[in-house]
């Protein structure tokens, strides 16, 4: 298996342009999102979906968080997680989700069924199943283009480096060493979210920084697999089961 290769987006120095939105939907040929006016920010995608990949959200906070004392408009591009420990990958039945050569985890649309199992099995609400059609879809990391050699089109197209494309081993000590700076400058609030592999989804394979906490982000704050307790459940079910077999094997018995 190929070094496992993931994203690191650093959202302090995101601008929001949306170049990664459109360079993910023309190398992928993502159809359009409905081009919905909001009328609550500039954001016009909305949230991560079948037809949006990648989804730079605009946040306005309640309170500074430049460490400055200064307001400020707080921007992420958003993407799937490609967890570790992923339950879209757990619950699919027809082998449509599959864990590539690189870690990541993508979507085979040819063999999608659309049962929709996957929906509710990701704790990010990441992958969807788009209308009219009713396939599920999301962020493949750009699956042709690593085994072409070539870093994801959103990476490529990220004109403050904000989106990081590399090795996941060295990205996370890229990470800590920029959060130890922002810290430093008084960024207190600062903070990885996904890095750790102690997490609730073994560690995500596209972490972030961010400038608060992840509720503020959309994010949930101690994201879990909900696939994590299916062994032990499944053994409280046997046990479950044996034992009414054994009850009801001694009434029969118990009645002879």
């Amino acid at each position: 298996m190929a070094e496992r290769m993931g994203f690191f987006t650093d959202t302090s120095v995101c601008i929001g342009c949306k170049a990664c939105e459109v360079a993910c939907k023309e190398w992928n040929q993502v159809p359009d999102d409905g081009f919905v006016f909001r009328a609550t920010s500039y954001d016009n995608t909305g949230a991560l979906g079948a037809s949006t990949w990648r989804h730079v959200a605009f946040i306005e906070p309640d309170r500074p968080v430049t460490g400055d004392g200064l307001d400020g408009w707080l921007m992420a591009s958003d993407v799937c997680k490609h967890c570790t420990e992923a339950g879209c990958l757990d619950v699919c039945p027809t082998g449509a989700l599959f864990r590539t050569e690189f870690g990541t985890v993508v979507v085979q649309a040819d063999v999608c069924n659309g049962c929709g199992y996957c929906v509710p099995a990701c704790p990010f609400g990441v992958i969807d199943r788009r209308e009219g059609d009713g396939r599920a879809f999301k962020c493949t990391l750009c699956y042709d283009r690593l085994r072409g050699g070539l870093e994801p089109a959103c990476a490529k197209a990220c004109p403050t480096d904000s989106i990081q494309f590399g090795p996941l081993d060295e990205l996370r000590e890229r990470a800590e060493a920029r959060l130890d700076r922002l810290h430093r400058e008084g960024r207190s609030n600062a903070r990885l979210y996904g890095a750790d592999p102690g997490d609730g989804i073994g560690g995500a394979g596209a972490f972030f920084l961010l400038l608060d906490e992840p509720e503020v982000y959309g994010l949930p704050p101690d994201p879990v697999v909900p696939t994590r307790d299916l062994p032990q459940m499944w053994r409280w079910a046997a046990a479950a089961a044996a034992t009414l077999a054994t009850v009801t094997t001694l009434a029969v018995l118990g009645r002879r």
